[in-house]
């Protein structure tokens, strides 16, 4: 798995878990940024429809290239399957090149969801509380896309619970949203599934997109990219942004 960092990202370490990387500090050249942070499943079920993620991912990031907040903007994205595999840290978006996606997401097994869920938030806090402390304006939100439920995670639930209310609570973000994607969920008991875990953790939002088609991750690339426009822009009013409608 290829990670697509660069001399701009240092590397930060988080608790008794996968670290993260993310820009430094002295080559940011705002005062203010949203933290967007993806996270993809790479299991095994997930290979039918792989490069409909990856073209998704990249239509996210093209789409929120065009935004007026563009300038405010670094990403993150990181995939999972038995392992989390950091694709790159927190870039600057226009350090984000969409060709550098292709062939990505190769990974299969088993589904440590919990695992990446927890690390996609910590790390979104962590670093959100670096640059508060440097008197930078900062607000987070976190995607986690899934096709199933977790067999192979150290952490459950209440570490996943835990992170959210870390973020929201611990002053390291004016504020994190943070939406739990259901890709290609076709039984109930899996629906149901994913709908309790955004509740019992504390996710802001469960969408069920349906099928895995292009058309439906077309439709979900564009949910994505105005969720965080909208969350961008709610950045220094104290609150996080209302949920958009899929």
């Amino acid at each position: 798995m290829p990670k697509l960092n660069n001399l701009d990202l240092e590397n930060h370490k988080l608790t008794g878990n996968y670290g993260f990387s993310a820009t430094k500090l002295d080559n940011l050249g705002a005062t203010e940024y949203t933290l967007v942070t993806i996270v993809v499943d790479e299991s095994g079920s997930v290979s039918p429809f792989r490069d409909n993620l990856i073209e998704a991912l990249k239509a996210v990031v093209n789409a929120c290239k065009y935004s007026p907040r563009a300038d405010n903007l670094m990403i993150r994205v990181v995939s999972f399957h038995s392992n989390i595999n950091e694709i790159h840290g927190f870039k600057l978006l226009s350090a984000c090149n969409t060709d550098d996606y292709n062939g990505l997401l190769n990974g299969g097994g088993a589904t440590a969801l919990f695992d990446a869920s927890e690390n996609g938030i910590r790390a979104t806090s962590a670093y959100g509380k670096t640059l508060i402390d440097n008197d930078y304006s900062v607000n987070g939100i976190v995607f986690v896309l899934t096709d199933g439920e977790d067999n192979h995670s150290t952490y459950t639930v209440n570490n996943v619970r835990d992170a959210l209310a870390d973020a929201i609570k611990g002053e390291t973000l004016e504020s994190l949203v943070s939406i739990l994607i259901g890709v290609n969920i076709s039984e109930p008991r899996m629906k149901q599934y994913l709908d309790d875990f955004k509740t019992n953790a504390g996710f802001t939002q469960f969408i069920d997109i349906g099928e895995a088609s292009a058309k439906k991750l077309a439709k979900l690339a564009e949910f994505v990219s105005k969720s965080i426009s909208s969350q961008s822009q709610a950045l220094g009013s104290g609150l996080a942004s209302k949920s958009l409608t899929f």
